[in-house]
C-alpha cells in the first residue's frame, strides 16, 4: 500500500507541476511552483522504484495517469480543448499501461 500512495503524490505533484507551467504562461511566480513540484515527483518515484516497483510499471502508471489528469484539469482551468480524439487517445495509454502491468506479473 504505502508504494502505491508514493506513486499517487508522484502523479499528483507532477500533475501540479505541470499545470503550474501552463499557468506561468500568464503568472511568472508559478515558475517556482514548477521547479519544485517536478523536484518533488522525481524524488517521489524514485522512492517508488526502491518499494521494488517495476520500472515500466511505475513510469507507465505515473505517465498515463499524469497525461489523463492534466488534459482533464486544463481543459477545466484554463479551457484548453478536450475533444473526443483526446479522450480516445488517453483511453489508449491507459489500456496499454494495463497491458505493461499486466506483463510485468510472471
Amino acid at each position: 500500500m504505502h508504494k502505491w500512495m508514493l506513486l499517487a503524490a508522484a502523479i499528483v505533484t507532477e500533475v501540479a507541476a505541470t499545470l503550474s507551467l501552463r499557468a506561468s504562461q500568464d503568472h511568472a511566480a508559478w515558475l517556482g511552483v514548477v521547479v519544485v513540484g517536478y523536484a518533488a515527483a522525481f524524488a517521489l518515484l524514485t522512492l517508488v522504484l526502491r518499494t521494488g516497483m517495476p520500472v515500466g510499471v511505475a513510469y507507465g502508471i505515473w505517465g498515463a495517469s499524469g497525461t489523463a489528469a492534466t488534459a482533464v484539469l486544463a481543459a477545466v482551468l484554463f479551457r484548453d480543448p478536450f475533444t473526443w480524439l483526446i479522450a480516445l487517445g488517453i483511453g489508449l495509454i491507459i489500456g496499454g499501461v494495463l497491458f505493461v502491468e499486466l506483463g510485468s506479473h510472471s
